[in-house]
């Protein structure tokens, strides 16, 4: 009595087809753009920023929400905190320009531009603006 063993014959069809797949040329030809099209992401991200805030229209206020206030909001890394009126004293002895150009050039742990490298001079000396009178001072938003 012979026993039938389902993995063998499973091993003996491969073996055919590939067999026959050889004798017929070779490889089996690919849809190039059918692969392409399967292995297509999901998804696709695009950045925008929200209407009204494209570099060159945010406010101080919008430029600090957006950038400045995980540290100056905090007091991370020994930022000075908006509104706390004993740390900002001696960065008002700056004035705007000495306040834009450290911000500008980055000082300590802030990076250049507070991290917002898109962000053009009116709207950092904004946003200094807007932090500095929340903190005691009285400066005047640029024109």
């Amino acid at each position: 009595m012979s026993h039938f063993n389902p993995r063998i014959a499973a091993l003996l069809s491969v073996l055919s087809v590939s067999s026959a797949a050889i004798a017929m040329g070779g490889k089996p030809k690919v849809d190039e753009e059918a692969v392409l099209a399967r292995i297509q992401p999901v998804a696709q991200v695009q950045l925008a920023g929200a209407a009204g805030s494209a570099a060159g229209g945010r406010s101080g206020e919008d430029l600090f929400q957006s950038a400045c206030n995980a540290c100056h909001g905090t007091g991370a890394l020994n930022a000075p905190k908006v509104g706390d009126k004993g740390a900002w004293a001696p960065r008002l002895a700056k004035g705007l320009d000495g306040l834009l150009k450290s911000a500008t050039n980055g000082l300590n742990a802030m990076p250049p531009k507070g991290g917002a490298a898109d962000a053009t001079d009116k709207e950092l000396a904004s946003a200094i603006v807007y932090m500095v009178n929340k903190s005691g001072g009285n400066l005047k938003e640029p024109q």
